[in-house]
């Protein structure tokens, strides 16, 4: 009698449910219930009131029931657009730094986003150096950890299946982190530049080895990186600074100092590989390539030989940028970023996101950014209250294929309930995916890529026409939070 063996499968991951009466939301919902008792008064008086009434109202909620597939509504699609023409008349939609630019000091700061942030360096309990960006306007301050992940090539699948849970428990963990606003792991892939192989084989050869053994060692360093890529994996926690408390950046420091070793313990045994600290100087290096793609191998170079390359954040940005409605053309590269509309649905192996991962042929760069808000066990546990009695209410209101569905969705919602009590984290996600090719013309090759890889992954994507920029920055391994900078509040943002 033989059993076998079953690979756990992965999912259940919902949308959070929208209060309210269908696609309206809570202000819609208030709004059609506060215009019915209006218009039930006007017509007290006159019917030519009430229709005076009743229309304008008409015309102002029909918009918030209209949403596109990853729930925006006609009002927010206005406000993009509204904020795209005036960033556009404004001329916000380019950026010219250096020495001849009309910026103070002559340096080239990242721009956007990244125009205020400053950078700072600790040293943790190894005494290694570690860097820490300060966002002043949100007072926010992250930290960057790099890893050399194992992969999952040749290795058991009951490893992997530890690996997956033990990932889990680091998300989980990240909900008790003190001060803890967001995280994000960046897995940023490019062909190889050879530079790396070059140093090490190159200076190994004896000068008096035979010349047919010579000859094979140059072949081999010539023609290897053109078949082969790099990929760096890079992740960010960003840190608030306590309310009402007033914090010197020297005890920040000391308290980001403190927590770093449990956090790369957790990697490493998530198969994170070996997991260390950036320094101050190798953030800058990431920025600096990610904006001009050409000084890869530059960058590579100065590290092999010289140990560094002592560049520092004021000069990690380009000397120019463009932004256009669905490009972001910097120094030599052009990208392009799309955004995740469509979680994959069902149940998904671990290895759903394999594809997407991997380098993309025909590319100068390419970064994939998973975003995570971890959610307090206090708000958790009146989210999935929440959305365990909606979804109940749904499975015994419905008829025939809208209750199934909805009795799904219960299921779903009960599961979610009892791994929250039993002590799971709720995190919520998103994924960006940014990139850069040589030229304009090469956009179109690399978007059909990007339909092939999630179609691969079964996410759905969609390109962020008038964010680019904004949406560039947010795949850097530099700590931006989109949900942070809204200029909606995040509570009327649900309620609508």
């Amino acid at each position: 009698m033989s059993i076998e063996a079953t690979r756990p499968t992965y999912g259940n991951w919902r949308r959070p449910r929208r209060p309210g009466l269908g696609p309206l939301g809570l202000v819609g919902t208030f709004g059609v219930f506060g215009g019915l008792v209006l218009t039930l008064l006007a017509s007290l008086a006159s019917l030519i009131a009430a229709l005076a009434l009743l229309v304008p109202l008409v015309l102002l909620i029909a918009p918030l029931a209209l949403r596109t597939q990853d729930g925006r509504n006609t009002y927010q699609l206005l406000a993009v657009r509204i904020g795209w023409t005036r960033r556009k008349r404004k001329g916000a939609t380019t950026y010219v730094s250096g020495p001849l630019s009309q910026r103070p000091g002559g340096q080239y700061h990242p721009p956007g986003l990244l125009s205020r942030v400053t950078m700072r360096e600790g040293r943790d309990a190894y005494d290694r150096p570690f860097g820490v960006l300060h966002h002043p306007g949100r007072n926010l301050f992250t930290i960057v950890i790099g890893c050399e992940p194992d992969g999952g090539s040749l290795v058991d699948a009951d490893q992997v299946d530890v690996w997956v849970a033990s990932w889990g428990e680091w998300l989980a963990r990240l909900s008790h982190e003190p001060g803890l606003r967001g995280a994000s792991v960046i897995v940023e892939t490019a062909p190889d530049s050879g530079t790396r192989l070059a140093n090490e084989v190159l200076p190994r050869i004896h000068p008096n080895s035979p010349p047919a053994a010579r000859a094979v060692m140059e072949e081999v360093v010539q023609h290897y990186p053109s078949a082969s890529s790099e990929s760096n994996t890079y992740i960010t926690l960003t840190y608030g600074a306590p309310t009402g408390q007033k914090r010197s950046h020297k005890e920040i420091l000391a308290d980001l100092a403190i927590r770093i070793p449990g956090l790369l313990a957790g990697l490493v045994g998530a198969g994170g590989g070996s997991a260390y600290p950036l320094s101050a100087e190798r953030i800058a290096e990431v920025v600096r390539v990610a904006y001009d793609p050409a000084v890869a191998a530059d960058v590579l170079s100065a590290r092999a030989e010289q140990g560094g390359t002592g560049l520092e954040w004021s000069d990690a940005g380009p000397a120019a940028c463009v932004e256009s409605v669905g490009v972001y053309k910097h120094d030599s590269g052009v990208s392009r970023t799309w955004m995740l509309t469509l979680a994959p649905r069902g149940t998904v192996r671990s290895s759903v996101l394999r594809g997407l991962l991997e380098a993309a042929p025909g590319t100068r760069r390419k970064r994939v950014t998973l975003l995570y808000r971890p959610i307090d066990p206090a708000t958790s546990a009146r989210i999935v209250e929440a959305d365990r009695r909606s979804a109940q209410f749904t499975a015994t209101s419905g008829r025939g294929m809208v209750q199934a569905r909805a009795a799904s969705e219960m299921r779903a919602a009960e599961q979610t309930a009892a791994e929250e009590a039993a002590g799971a984290g709720l995190v919520e996600f998103s994924l960006m995916v940014t990139v850069t090719v040589d030229s304009e013309d090469q956009l179109a090759d690399a978007g059909v890529t990007v339909r092939n890889l999630q179609a691969t992954s079964r996410i759905s994507l969609r390109p962020a026409d008038r964010m680019q920029a904004a949406a560039f920055t947010c795949t850097l391994p530099a700590g931006v939070l989109p949900w942070e900078y809204t200029l909606i509040p995040r509570d009327l943002q649900e309620a609508l």
